[in-house]
Parts: structure tokens; sequence; C-alpha cells
């Protein structure tokens, strides 16, 4: 039996027990988590300081922080959110109990990526484990130092047979997707999820694929144009462009393109000083292969800001190309890098038209002081998530589902929508053995008058407070009474 296989049975074998069932349990090991962040803060700033060039202080502001809140939200709202929820009922069930019971799925596979390796490794997990399930982690092997933290720290907070680390690449990785599993769990690229989707299809395994693709950014030229590319240049070139989420081009009318491309590079000087490769809160490319990939997007684009580069130190200038053509190479894939093309549009017509053209993209945002314009480009195309006037910082609200469609992903998660996604909600309805001759309408012979009592019973829903409903329930007697002795008798 590979490592692998012996990592699935063991997760098996601890959900069969029934442990991660309690909420108690649960939040314990939430609390666990949590306690994780804040006494091995150094080593996990360390290692990603290794991998991706990170600041301790950048590591927390992108990576730590925002699990930290939501194992806060967890802790404070998982009794709620995992106890039967009430529904609605219509006259005929009146008197049952009807509600939606959370349940855990069983063993989830999280398959973490590498550009923010704590944040999108620990986020479902956090979920994963609030709803109750098993899960087995795969952080990502391009983040060599990380990864083998996550595997030294996570056995030592949390429960080691349940929530077992598997490390390794691309063979441990195919080993872990040929098992049996209730939930996959993958953030990354189209390409791999497709890979995902059809091995987890063997098994008719739901799958929650978190992707990406080319985000567009339209900048109108009525916009406080200063404003709108400073907050593109955060959203832009923070992690060194490396970012799901991250503005992948700029639209705009060719009257603003010199305005926008000299804002953009006032506030890379703001922000990384003269010289972006000394300054520490600049990062680097994850590796000599993305470097080269980044790089050969060059080719037939005119730089207007930036483009020095370093292999040795997997280094990339914040870059700003103009005049960008919907054709260029630097258009036919998500760039996850710090370029940003600028493709002037003749109007915000074009700019949708364009847009639509495309996989439909993670994110899309819009720089407007016009309503109209906003909401124009918000009901006229099609993304995972929406902003107006900011980018990125819809990840940190928990109250928001984050996640794809289409080419960007499948399902999404963050907060209570993670829970919902990883729990089987579990429809319920219990009956007691007495008022059989209301059912008498729905037993054959079938009749029209029987069918007009069905009708009335099954299409009014009921939505009262306890004292109507026993008022209800009284009315409901008279009525089946009547039914039995009038017309079923």
């Amino acid at each position: 039996m590979s490592r692998e296989q012996q990592a699935v049975a063991r997760a098996r074998k601890a959900f069969e027990t029934g442990r991660s069932k309690s909420v108690e349990y649960r939040i314990n090991q939430l609390k666990n988590l949590q306690r994780l962040f804040s006494e091995r803060q150094k080593e996990i700033a360390a290692a990603i300081k290794k991998d991706l060039n990170k600041t301790e202080v950048g590591a927390q502001f992108y990576e730590t922080l925002g699990l930290e809140g939501e194992i806060s939200l967890f802790i404070k709202n998982l009794k709620e959110w995992a106890a039967p929820r009430h529904v609605k009922k219509n006259l005929l069930t009146m008197s049952d109990t009807v509600y939606i019971h959370p349940e855990p799925l069983g063993v989830v596979l999280v398959i973490g990526a590498w550009n923010y390796p704590w944040a999108v490794t620990i986020r479902p997990l956090i979920g994963a484990i609030a709803a109750g399930n098993a899960a087995v982690v795969k952080p990502s092997e391009v983040c060599v130092h990380t990864s083998k933290v996550m595997e030294d720290l996570l056995p030592i907070y949390i429960d080691k047979e349940l929530y077992p680390v598997v490390t390794g690449g691309v063979p441990e990785t195919q080993e872990l997707l040929r098992q049996k599993f209730d939930h996959i769990f993958y953030t990354g690229n189209s390409t791999v999820g497709k890979v995902i989707m059809e091995a987890a299809a063997k098994h008719l395994t739901p799958v929650t694929l978190e992707l990406g693709g080319k985000s567009p950014c339209y900048i109108d030229k009525n916009c406080d144009i200063s404003i709108a590319c400073r907050r593109v240049t955060w959203g832009k070139y923070s992690n060194c462009g490396q970012t799901c989420i991250a503005p992948d081009y700029i639209l705009c009318e060719p009257s603003i393109q010199n305005r926008v491309i000299e804002e953009v590079k006032k506030c890379i000087k703001e922000f990384y000083t003269d010289n972006p490769k000394t300054c520490p809160d600049y990062g680097r490319i994850i590796n000599q292969r993305h470097f080269k990939r980044v790089m050969a997007m060059l080719e037939d684009s005119n730089i207007a800001v930036g483009g020095e580069n370093d292999e040795s130190d997997c280094y990339i200038a914040p870059t700003v190309l103009r005049d960008v053509k919907p054709e260029a190479k630097v258009m036919q894939e998500e760039i996850f890098g710090p370029l940003l093309p600028i493709l002037p549009v003749s109007s915000l017509d074009e700019a949708i038209k364009l847009i639509n053209k495309g996989e439909k993209p993670l994110a899309l945002y819009v720089f407007s002081p016009d309503n109209k314009v906003i909401e124009r480009m918000r009901d006229e195309t099609s993304s995972g998530g929406f902003l107006a006037n900011d980018c990125l910082v819809h990840y940190s609200v928990s109250a928001l589902p984050f996640g794809g469609v289409g080419n960007s992903g499948i399902g999404c998660y963050h907060g209570k929508f993670s829970f919902d996604r990883l729990s089987h909600l579990r429809g319920c309805l219990v009956k007691k053995l007495k008022m059989e001759g209301v059912n008498d309408m729905r037993y054959p012979p079938h009749t029209l008058k029987k069918l007009g009592w069905a009708r009335f019973f099954i299409l009014n829903t009921v939505d009262v407070g306890w004292v109507g409903r026993m008022a209800l329930l009284a009315a409901l007697v008279m009525v089946a009474a009547v039914v039995i002795q009038k017309y079923l008798l």
C-alpha cells in the first residue's frame, strides 16, 4: 500500500470513529489551528520568505491574518450553522417536523496552490474541519519550504489521523487522485482542474475548483484616474502579480492611456522605490520555469514601464505594456506575473464586447463614478466576482461567496459558504402515525376531487409562529374531517 493510500485509509478509519461529528470536537480542532498561527508565525514567515520573498509582515498581511479571522468566524457561528434548519411547509406537512440537517460528507481531499500557500490551502481545510469531515491535505510542491513546514506543524496542532498532510509532486498527486474521496477541493489552473475533474468523475466525486483566468479591469475616462491607478497597481503587483484575482489587463479609451501609464509608474515608485529589486515588499517569480513563461509573453508587446529582469534571482520588474492588441501573446493566457497590458478601446460597448469574447474570468473590475457604467458592466458580463472601484478586497469578505464560473471555477467558499459546500444538506421530514385520513387524497383510486384538494394542500406554503401553527393545525384537522366525510368516504 502506497504512502498516499495509507494516509487516505487512516483518514477514513478516523472519520468512521465518529469523533469529528461532535461540534465541540470540531471547535477544539479549530482553536488548535488558530493557536498554530499565533505560536509559529516566525517559522511560517521564514519559509514563505524563501519561497516567494515575502517579508514577515507581508506573510501575515496576505497569508495568515485572513485565516485567523476565518477561524474566529467559524468558532463563533459553528453551533448555529451545524444545527437543524427549519424550513417552510405546505398545508399537507403542517403537522410534520421538516428541516435541513447538515452532515459531514466524509473524507475530503484539499489540493493547495503555491502562490498563497497557507491562505488557499488552509481556508478550505477550515471549512472541512468545521463541517465534520476528515481531510487529506496536499500542499503545493512548488513552495518547497512552506510545504515542509506545513507537513511538520499541522500534525502537532490538529488530529494527525483525521487531517494527514501528504507532500510530493505530480506522481504523489496522481496517486491521491486514484483514491476514492467524498469531495475534492482544488485551487490552481484550469488545465490541472480538468485533470482533477476527470479523476473525480471515475468515483462520481463532487469537486470544488478554484481556478483563475484573465480578470479584466475597465477604467472609465471620467473617474479619478490617480486613485484608480493606485488601487490597480496594488492589486496587480502584490505577490509579484502571482494572484489569481489580480487585474490581468486594463481596458481604457486611447485618450487616457498615457495618463494611466504615468499614474501606474508613479505608484510603482511610491510602493516599491526606484529599484523594486532591492525593495523588501516586492516579491519574486516562484521559479525559473515560470520566469521564462512570463518573459516569453513580452515578445510582441511594447514596454512602457519596467521590463528589467534577472533570471538568476527570478526577478521581473513591475512592467506596463502599451497599445496591446487582443491577439498579442500576453493576451492568450492568464499572465500570473508582473506584466500589465493596456488595451485601448473606443467605448464601454467595445470593452464589454471584448470581455465577452473570452472565457468567464474569476474577477472583473470597473473604475467609474457613474452607477450606470458600473451596472452595465455587471449586467452585460459574467465573472466569478465583480468589484467596482477597487481590486482584490472581495476576497476578504467572508459573507461573500468566492469562486469562479465556467472556465474560472466550480463552486464557491469562504465563511458559511465553505461550511455548506463541504456538508451534505440532508432534507428531513418526520411524520407521526396519525391523521391518516388526510392522506387518503393521495391514494388510488385518483379522482378530480382528490386532485383539487391535493392542489389546495400542496400549493399553499406556511410560515407562521407557534401560535399560528396551533391555530392552523386545528383548522387543518377540521378541513380534513370535512374532506373525509364529504368527498372521500
